[in-house]
């Protein structure tokens, strides 16, 4: 049998899928914030995703926060996985539900953006990787919600988070400070961010 099919992952209904020339199937899962936990505490704790901002989390804690998100309908979350290897967190939500709605004009059609990319795997990085599935992922959040427009946020420390967006086609709008917040649900530091936009037509033409 195949990979993919003795994969756990496998029996999970994908709100997308694609085959990536050369790399092999993407697929796309909601996040169940109990069962993908163990692959999601593992990313936020290393020390490359410090700029995620959740460095110091326990695994509980890691649910506590994507659980509380699974009950919302303006934010949503995505495990990634590859031949049924998970490979990176996507994260969508409403612009005008987020704090970055405070530091730029949304317009109609707007979709927020975060990803988090797995580490390489024990073949090391393969040229050309996370090209292929930044684009697979735009395919999905532009074409396959039908947004016109992506918006990201990365911390304008992470140069290498805003060189990739770049080099994908995002446009770098202003760098900004997104307010603190502080809820009974959700915390929030302030975070100094720099805004790149992407159009649907700039990434697929049309």
């Amino acid at each position: 049998m195949s990979e993919q099919h003795t994969s756990p992952y496998a029996s999970r209904a994908a709100v997308h899928e694609q085959e990536l020339d050369g790399f092999g199937t993407v697929r796309v899962l909601p996040l169940d914030a109990a069962a993908d936990a163990g692959a999601i505490h593992r990313w936020v704790s290393e020390e490359r995703a410090a700029f995620w901002g959740m460095n110091g989390l326990t695994r509980d804690q890691v649910v506590g926060v994507y659980a509380h998100m699974d009950t919302l309908d303006t934010h949503h979350a995505f495990l990634v996985v590859k031949d049924g290897e998970p490979v990176a967190l996507l994260q969508t939500y409403e612009p005008e539900a987020d704090r970055v709605s405070e530091c730029y004009d949304v317009e109609p059609g707007d979709i927020g953006v975060h990803l988090l990319l797995a580490p390489a795997g024990s073949r090391g990085a393969r040229p050309g990787w996370t090209a292929a599935l930044a684009a697979a992922l735009m395919a999905y959040v532009l074409l396959g919600l039908d947004r016109k427009r992506i918006v990201v946020d990365p911390d304008v420390g992470n140069e290498k988070a805003i060189a990739r967006f770049l080099k994908q086609g995002f446009t770098a709008g202003p760098a900004v400070v997104l307010p603190e917040i502080d809820l009974p649900d959700v915390y929030l530091p302030e975070k100094k961010a720099q805004l790149a936009f992407l159009r649907r037509e700039v990434a697929f033409g049309g």
